[in-house]
């Protein structure tokens, strides 16, 4: 998709997209699914490193994403935060700007939390080393 981070941590992710044509459906405005995963994308991150510091992962069960107005061009920059970080589950928000500053769409997040060795997809889940 294009997704530039410009922050990533445990308790706010931001990162801008600049649109471009694979990003139009057909009425030539961004498609909604860009919205959706930009704000699934960035509070997966978030959740993650959260998560990280208990020696879990996260995998995505809910994005509940609102499409507020159109954008044809320019750039997107999106922010997450943590609404509610629990031992089995989290729930971030998440707002997407345009240009103007004004607010594109808004979502919300919510995450499971996995421990090492659960079963996810029929295999065990498996934790990347923690960041010195």
């Amino acid at each position: 998709m294009g997704i530039h981070f410009v922050k990533a941590n445990g308790d706010e992710v931001i990162a801008e997209l600049t649109i471009a044509a694979q990003h139009h459906q057909a009425y030539g405005i961004v498609h909604g699914g860009v919205y959706s995963g930009m704000i699934e994308t960035i509070a997966s991150v978030g959740a993650a490193l959260w998560a990280q510091r208990h020696s879990q992962t996260v995998v995505g069960l809910e994005n509940q994403t609102s499409f507020l107005l159109a954008v044809r061009e320019g750039k997107l920059r999106a922010t997450a935060t943590p609404l509610m970080r629990g031992r089995r589950t989290q729930v971030w928000v998440a707002k997407v700007l345009d240009d103007a500053g004004r607010t594109v769409a808004d979502g919300k997040v919510r995450l499971i939390s996995l421990d090492a060795g659960a079963s996810l997809a029929g295999e065990a889940v498996k934790l990347k080393p923690k960041q010195p």
